[in-house]
């Protein structure tokens, strides 16, 4: 039999190929045309649009007319009013204002006397919703205008939720951040910041429509008006209002200072107060405690982002204003800001200010020696900098669309070279693939310009240019001789990742700042660091003090009498004591000690009895394996179980039970998902995959263009993949589900990969590697960027990663639950299993009832979205947490879409129970894959003969530990 096979397999891949050399040539416009049961269509159209911002401009210039007319459009206007909530008057705002919900398109319709470019303003009041920027996709008279339009941001307001505190150890505790949400009047601009006017849009003369789509998170619009954009004056112009006005110079006894921790709004949860140790000079200081003196650096840096500050000034008059500020993030470049007074940019000058790089604190008057003046009238106004790409902005526009030019490239050539080429065979590129040749050229003509205009801009070459120049080489080399680009085709893979990172790199503009100033001509300008002796008084004190300062300590009070609750993580532990202090010691009076321990502790902690009462992120496994030692307590036994079970699908408890009890409460679960490329399945003209039939028939057209399909087998393939060994069996066991097997048997004393859907789920899985070719290393966010593999399948908390890591994919990509298998009665079973971590009690605890009390406040929906905010808010969006609380996950700031795809697919979650020995099921499933993939060993002959070497650890487990043994 296994020889068969082999022979079999052997023969199998080149059958493939030549059936797909025939019958499946390159052609774009392939569509399948059977519709089976609930199955889609596979012709259901795509479109990513491709014109950008300045090809449009070029197409609809008219002109260039922009009539100076003003064109109010409001709830009037709105097609089908009597669907949306209306609020009349609200906050302040005269008129009728219509809710703008999370998902599904609002249409005005409206009059234009005189067609050219406008502009389009909106006011909007960021309306209660997940508290995500507000996202909006935009048509004009039905079509999306250009490549930008399709995503409009929409910023929200935010502030400290409280005045520092101090912990018991005197350092100050980091607020929590809200909402202040209030009414904005800003215009459609490019979300990237590329274009730094807001942007131009056609209409015609008469009847015209404007369509916003929800993408993200909910909104209030009180009005749109297609306006022209006022010019902002220069400083020039300016002086000479001063002048006519006889504005005068104030004069100051000192300057006015403003604590730039201490801002009064913000536009991003991330903007919260930070700390600086580095020197005394920073505002307010300490050697050895945490003062938040700072505010801003790695969390300050993306378009969009923005810091409000109000000062009362004592006179109207004109000021000076100077900052102090920290930037040696950007080695070789500078960060930018743009500064608003009340709403309003002074002077042109202020849309763009430089900050350079320097390793030390750095303080100056805007305009250094020569500082602009700023009229002010006396009272309170606000100052507000905004995040801004500069003079880099055009630079960086350039350097995207050639880096979207050459993955196109990339790709063509792609499909005639594969991810491997043959050194010895001659491609003859420049006879197949001329567009691909010229789109070399070009990029390398344009990023040679940009290196030499940005070292003019820097006044520097090399941080900063040196990824350019680089491939410039490369370019050239690969232009002049095309056969050579077999030869440099991996360099060239790893240069195009790296011009991806150098434009996110760029697209960043870090800043810390310590605080502002107003200041006034005849003062003297502080200081930016401290003299020698208070630098080295100051050195003494901090490092005499880290010899009694516990660094280590949340600072909390740490009396033995207290709930112990141990967690693995800083970043966690912070979090957690943060929301224990706040919520549940006020609510229950339960003092608690959060500790941060090795998760590997835990186990020789309890063995020793100075295990804490609760443990938290413990691992999947771990719960009943600490259970068959009698050391955990069964929960499914305390009051109230009932209800808490509830919070969770009974999938995220599964793996928690063991002899009709359950032995933890799930903190996070994790599946697998579907990840594919829009615009290459448009480019090839195939639709997304709704079961395993739909993919293997897509599978020729994607292979034939050497492109390939992702199923992760170890933890190696690809970020967000469950990690290890538990991977493998996550593949497998989706295989297993979808054909109706179990893993084991009711009383988990064997495994039942003896039985018919097991052994059939196991050739299906390992098929698709054998006689398909897909691979089973590979790096999924990399190749799914290049579109190497446009296709894949992998855990959830990608698209969290993706969406950070590939930002100039943003809508070239989706996440939709996995293929299934069609069932007899027309329905598709998508399951898949799932991995997660948990919290445990301790059996030894002397203080169970408190330590329920505080699971049942962990687990609660309301909790669980507060941590996961604030993880968020302190990591970024790639870390958003994946809780097991399904309640907590619809509150959490998933886009509307993208969280209807995600309980789609929860819905067909499975839990892998857990039983005595399990890490010998997942080692030799894996084991078993191994020799049919390396040996071409006989599918169904293999997994029986691992079945037995399983059966027979498990037994050994139960038989340690006293269970009942499979009979």
């Amino acid at each position: 039999m296994g020889k068969k096979w082999k022979s079999r397999t052997f023969i199998i891949p080149i059958v493939l190929a030549l059936i797909v050399s025939i019958f499946v040539p390159f052609q774009p416009g392939y569509a399948a045309e059977k519709k089976d049961g609930n199955q889609q269509d596979l012709l259901e159209p795509t479109t990513v649009m491709k014109t950008s911002y300045e090809e449009y401009l070029a197409k609809v210039s008219d002109g260039g007319r922009k009539p100076a007319v003003d064109i109010v459009i409001d709830e009037q206007n709105l097609l089908d009013r009597e669907k949306y909530e209306t609020i009349r008057d609200f906050e302040g705002q005269a008129g009728t204002s219509v809710v703008s919900p999370e998902e599904g398109t609002m249409k005005w319709d409206f009059d234009v006397p005189e067609a050219g470019l406008y502009n389009v303003q909106i006011d909007y009041y960021p309306y209660k919703g997940k508290g995500m920027n507000i996202e909006r996709e935009l048509k004009i008279n039905g079509e999306i205008p250009f490549r930008n339009a399709q995503y409009l941001s929409f910023s929200r307001v935010w502030k400290d939720a409280n005045k520092v505190k101090k912990d018991a150890n005197q350092n100050e505790i980091r607020p929590s951040q809200v909402e202040e949400p209030r009414w904005q009047t800003t215009y459609f601009s490019d979300y990237l910041g590329y274009v730094q006017e807001p942007l131009y849009f056609h209409f015609n003369k008469g009847k015209n429509s404007i369509e916003l789509k929800a993408i993200q998170d909910t909104m209030l619009i009180r009005s749109l008006k297609l306006t022209q954009y006022e010019e902002t004056p220069t400083y020039a112009d300016v002086q000479k209002v001063y002048q006519a006005n006889h504005y005068q110079k104030v004069k100051l006894d000192q300057e006015i200072k403003i604590q730039a921790e201490a801002a009064a709004y913000k536009s991003d949860p991330m903007l919260y107060p930070t700390f600086d140790r580095s020197t005394p000079a920073t505002e307010p200081s300490h050697p050895t405690k945490i003062r938040l003196n700072t505010i801003g650096g790695d969390t300050w840096k993306r378009v969009g982002q923005w810091l409000t500050w109000e000062v009362d000034v004592p006179e109207s008059g004109l000021y000076e204003i100077g900052m102090k500020y920290w930037q040696n993030l950007k080695s070789g470049s500078y960060a930018a800001r743009s500064l608003k007074i009340d709403g309003k940019i002074p002077f042109k000058e202020m849309e763009n200010i430089s900050f350079n790089y320097d390793a030390a604190w750095q303080i100056d008057k805007l305009h250094g020696k020569d500082p602009y003046l700023f009229y002010l009238e006396k009272g309170k106004h606000e100052i507000r900098l905004d995040v801004s790409l500069g003079a880099l902005a055009e630079t960086i526009s350039t350097v995207e669309t050639d880096l979207i030019h050459l993955n196109e490239a990339y790709r063509e050539m792609l499909m005639i070279i594969g991810s491997t080429p043959d050194p010895f065979r001659d491609y003859q590129l420049a006879k197949r693939t001329p567009e691909a040749l010229k789109k070399l050229k070009e990029a390398k003509e344009s990023l040679a310009k940009v290196s030499a205009d940005l070292t003019k801009k820097t006044a520097k070459k090399g941080v900063t240019t040196a990824t350019l120049d680089t491939l410039v080489i490369q370019l050239d080399q690969m232009v002049q001789d095309p056969k050579s680009i077999k030869d440099r085709w991996k360099a060239f893979q790893n240069n195009l990742s790296s011009l991806g990172a150098w434009v996110l790199s760029m697209q960043e503009n870090p800043l810390q700042l310590d605080y502002l100033f107003l200041t006034s001509s005849q003062l003297e300008t502080p200081t930016a660091g401290a003299n020698i002796f208070a630098s080295s008084w100051y050195s003494t004190r901090s490092f005499v003090g880290s010899f009694f300062e516990d660094y280590s300590s949340l600072g909390g009070e740490t009396d033995k009498n207290n709930l112990t609750v141990w967690v693995a993580s800083r970043d966690y532990g912070n979090i957690l004591n943060s929301l224990v202090k706040n919520y549940f010691e006020n609510q229950t009076g339960i003092h608690v000690n959060v500790e941060i321990v090795d998760a590997a502790t835990l186990l020789p902690a309890t063995l020793a009895g100075q295990g804490p009462d609760v443990a938290l992120g413990v691992p999947i496994s771990s719960p009943v394996n600490y259970a068959i030692r009698n050391a955990l307590v069964d929960v499914s036994q305390l009051t109230g179980y009932e209800d808490v079970e509830a919070r969770f699908s009974p999938s995220a408890v599964l793996p928690y039970r063991l002899n009709g009890g359950v032995f933890a409460l799930p903190e996070t679960q994790t599946f697998p998902m579907m990840f594919y490329r829009k615009d290459i399945f448009e480019e090839l003209g195939i639709q997304k995959p709704e079961t395993w039939a739909d993919l293997y028939e897509i599978m020729p057209y994607i292979q034939k263009n050497q492109m390939n399909i992702g199923i992760p087998i170890n933890g190696v393939t690809g970020t967000g993949a469950v990690a290890g060994v538990e991977s493998t069996l996550s593949s497998y066991t989706m295989f297993l589900y979808q054909n109706g097997g179990r893993l084991y048997s009711d009383n988990g004393a064997a495994t039942k990969l003896e039985s018919p859907e097991a052994v059939k789920a196991f050739k299906d899985w390992t098929s698709l590697f054998v006689d398909y070719s897909i691979p089973v290393l590979y790096d999924f966010a990399n190749r799914f960027r290049t579109g190497e593999m446009p296709i894949g399948i992998a855990d959830y908390s990608t698209f969290n990663y993706l969406s950070v890591f590939a930002p100039e994919l943003k809508g070239l990509w989706e996440m939709a639950p996995v293929p299934g298998t069609m069932q007899p009665d027309g329905t598709i079973n998508r399951s898949v299993s799932s991995s997660g971590t948990a919290a445990i009690m301790l059996k030894a605890s002397k203080k169970q009832q408190e330590a329920w009390e505080f699971m049942k406040w962990w687990t609660s929906a309301d909790i669980q979205a507060k941590f996961g905010n604030e993880l968020e808010s302190i990591i970024g969006v790639a870390a958003r947490y994946a809780t097991a609380n399904q309640e907590a996950v619809e509150i959490l700031g998933w886009p509307s879409a993208v969280y209807r795809n995600l309980e789609n697919q929860w819905k067909w979650v499975e839990g892998n129970p857990e039983v005595p020995g399990a890490y010998f099921t997942s080692r030799h499933i894996e084991n078993a894959f191994r020799r049919v993939y390396n040996d071409l060993d006989d599918p169904r002959e293999t997994i029986l003969d691992y079945k037995q070497l399983i059966d027979r650890e498990i037994t050994n487990k139960r038989k340690e530990f006293g269970l009942h043994l499979e009979e």
